[in-house]
């Protein structure tokens, strides 16, 4: 079993970086490995809802990481998301980049478990954790929590290794994942089938 996560900010040794490592590491010890995906400091485009997916992912996806994260999304079977917290919110980066993604392949990630990490120097964490975790929502995916909610503090590189509490919270949440990653496979050892998933009613009361 494999848990992929995305570092959604700019810099790939920063203070989100150690905690996804933190869960990562702890993640090993339970048996299940991992990957670390930066979204690096590079170009990257907004969803425009042009519709023109395809079967790769995104049409623009080629050049910017995208696409080489959906295909490994379709391999991977559990999910954490990290980002940084500006002005109370996620990085633009983290949200451009999942909104294209799942745009274009949020089957990908259907009844696969996800996390979301949050780090800041100070206050914003609760709001960032709260919008990363909507892409779970809506896409038909367990959401893993841990004995706080799933965030970390550090301002200056470096200083989230020195939050004893947010790395307790962060190795409690790999253990947690970890947990139901290994119940979904007894399950589906046991003949356990996916739920069905009703669809074509689209209520819209704009007339």
């Amino acid at each position: 079993m494999k848990v992929l996560m995305l570092n959604g900010s700019a810099r790939p040794t920063g203070n989100t970086y150690i905690a996804l490592r933190e869960i990562g590491e702890q993640l090993r010890r339970e048996g299940i490995d991992y990957e670390i995906v930066n979204v690096g400091n590079g170009p990257l485009r907004d969803c425009l809802g042009c519709g023109a997916c395809t079967e790769a992912g995104c049409a623009f996806g080629a050049d910017d990481g995208v696409n080489d994260f959906i295909a490994k999304a379709r391999e991977a079977d559990g999910f954490v998301f990290g980002t940084p917290v500006y002005y109370a919110h996620p990085s633009g980066r983290i949200l451009s980049f999942l909104d294209r993604v799942f745009y274009s392949a949020s089957a990908a990630f259907a009844f696969k478990p996800g996390a979301s990490v949050a780090v800041a120097r100070r206050g914003g964490t609760s709001a960032s954790f709260d919008v990363l975790n909507k892409y779970f929502g809506i896409s038909r995916m367990p959401v893993v929590g841990a004995t706080y909610w799933n965030l970390m503090h550090g301002a200056k590189a470096g200083e989230a290794a020195e939050d004893a509490e947010g790395l307790q919270t962060m190795r409690n949440l790999a253990r947690n994942m970890a947990y139901l990653l290994k119940c979904q496979e007894a399950g589906r050892q046991a003949g356990v089938p996916l739920p069905e998933t009703e669809r074509g009613n689209r209520t819209n009361f704009i007339r």
